[in-house]
């Protein structure tokens, strides 16, 4: 009989041995999908935030929200002749 009682304990210390296996394995495996899941929810967070700035920014530079150019005042110069200057006839020169 003393042998059986060893074969259960021996069973048994198996058991436990294998279920606190089966726990490390699935807390490991936990651990790198939470990595996983928060390297990805960073990504797309950022993404997100770059496509909202991306898209701000051409709204308001080439979109509707752009301001409506105002009418500038250009000074335009009077039209010089284009060949040489010539000496007014109706004018005399004065002696």
């Amino acid at each position: 009989m003393a042998t059986g009682g060893k074969a259960r304990q021996s069973r048994e210390q198996r058991e436990r041995a294998r279920a606190y296996q089966a726990r490390q394995d699935l807390h490991r495996r936990q651990g790198r999908r939470r990595l996983r899941d928060n390297v990805l929810a960073l990504v797309v967070g950022l993404v997100v935030i770059g496509a909202a700035i991306g898209l701000q920014t051409v709204y308001f530079v080439a979109g509707p929200g752009a301001p409506a150019p105002e009418p500038t005042v250009v000074d335009t110069p009077s039209p010089t002749p284009s060949g040489p200057v010539l000496p007014d006839p109706a004018v005399s020169p004065t002696p």
